[in-house]
């Protein structure tokens, strides 16, 4: 790209292709062997315990003798597409039967306050187990309007939040879910409706 032999400058080859003047002086690097060698054998420790994050194959590759810290198994995991596999709550399984309502947002452009509020649960993994998150959003201001800690995925929680921000903030033009059986319940829809 950058042509050392042209007429042009440098700084100015590199403005007009809107590179930063540090890209210029940069040599790429070949890996260590010493290196190819670890991600060879974080491959085969992987394919055996394929459930095992950094801080497992950082102990396996010591117990063999190799040095190394988990910010490197953790990069290296990073850079070879590796990640743990282990089990993660499955949040937004619809129910069979309960009412699917079309996607109004394709094309929509949000252009003020309560025109268009979400919803939607994640998970935060705790020492046992996990703790849900339901969260209300305003999309135009990215405000959270209300939220709910719960234990369990039951739809109460949700409907706490969806209440609490309905009281304080009134009442959204379009308010989006996912297809999550709590948000998909026949409590949840009537509330909305």
């Amino acid at each position: 790209m950058m042509d050392r032999g042209h007429a042009l400058p440098l700084l100015r080859q590199a403005t007009l292709l809107r590179l930063s003047r540090s890209s210029m002086y940069y040599e790429p690097r070949p890996v260590p062997a010493a290196e190819l060698a670890i991600m060879r054998r974080l491959d085969e420790l992987h394919l055996e315990h394929p459930f095992a994050g950094s801080r497992m194959l950082r102990d396996l590759l010591r117990g063999e003798g190799v040095a190394i810290g988990r910010d490197l198994v953790a990069t290296l995991m990073r850079r070879m597409g590796i990640e743990a596999l282990y089990r993660r709550p499955r949040t937004s399984v619809p129910a069979p039967g309960h009412k699917i309502y079309p996607y109004l947002l394709r094309g929509l452009k949000v252009e003020r306050p309560n025109h268009v509020w979400a919803m939607d649960i994640t998970y935060i993994p705790m020492a046992r187990g996990f703790v849900y998150l339901a969260a209300v959003v305003d999309w135009f201001s990215r405000r959270v309007l209300a939220w709910r800690l719960s234990i369990t995925l039951e739809v109460e929680f949700c409907l706490e939040a969806v209440e609490e921000a309905l009281g304080c903030c009134g009442k959204p033009e379009i308010f989006n879910t996912d297809q999550g059986s709590q948000f998909t319940s026949a409590d949840f829809t009537d509330l909305l409706l």
